[in-house]
């Protein structure tokens, strides 16, 4: 019994998978906004009765879209920067080379164009799997307090979401603003410093 379970498991990750990869193929030269369950089904080579067997409905397949595409950069990212201890340098190198992967991937790309809704954005800031995958590379930078290692874990994913919708002016324009901002907050124990109760905050003169 417990190896027919196993086989039955299987050959749903596997048809599940399929339907994901033909809709990964259209993502690449559609707006995903604009692909349907029926333009899915068709490539897949499915019914659209046997697709809602594995989603419910298109935002479900939209989010497993994005959780095993983001699964699949997060750990070719973690290999990429293994061996870099420095947490300043760390923090750079998994930043940038994250943007870089998605910015690669015509179907990932899409998800973050200004001409379409950025869904992307949108569940990349509901998703509790993305944030567990940020929270992990912000404590493999150093040991942190729980509730601030959540935080920049949030507040790296809406950094890295924006500068996919809206790119800085070039490669080295947006790493010298993961420097200047990223690095001092995120990197453990360089913090900014606070500002003194009643100083006006910047660009508002004193009474």
């Amino acid at each position: 019994m417990a190896g027919n379970d196993w086989l039955s498991t299987r050959r749903t990750e596997l048809a599940a998978d399929r339907i994901l990869d033909a809709a990964g193929e259209l993502f690449a030269t559609r707006p995903p906004g604009s692909v349907g369950m029926h333009d899915i089904a068709q490539a897949a080579g499915c019914s659209r009765a046997t697709l809602y067997r594995y989603f419910e409905n298109r935002e479900a397949l939209h989010t497993a879209f994005v959780h095993r595409e983001a699964h699949a950069l997060h750990h070719r990212m973690v290999e990429e920067i293994n061996g870099i201890e420095d947490p300043s340098r760390r923090l750079v190198a998994g930043f940038l080379t994250s943007l870089k992967m998605v910015r690669e991937s015509a179907a990932l790309r899409a998800w973050f164009s200004t001409g379409d809704a950025p869904i992307g954005a949108e569940i990349a800031e509901q998703s509790d799997i993305i944030k567990a995958m940020s929270a992990a590379f912000v404590v493999s930078l150093g040991p942190d307090e729980p509730e601030s290692v959540d935080r920049k874990a949030r507040w790296l994913v809406r950094v890295l979401t924006s500068l996919l919708i809206f790119p800085g002016r070039d490669d080295e324009d947006e790493r010298a603003m993961v420097e200047e901002f990223l690095v001092p907050i995120v990197t453990p124990g360089v913090t900014p410093a606070p500002r003194r109760t009643g100083q006006p905050a910047q660009g508002q003169a004193a009474q």
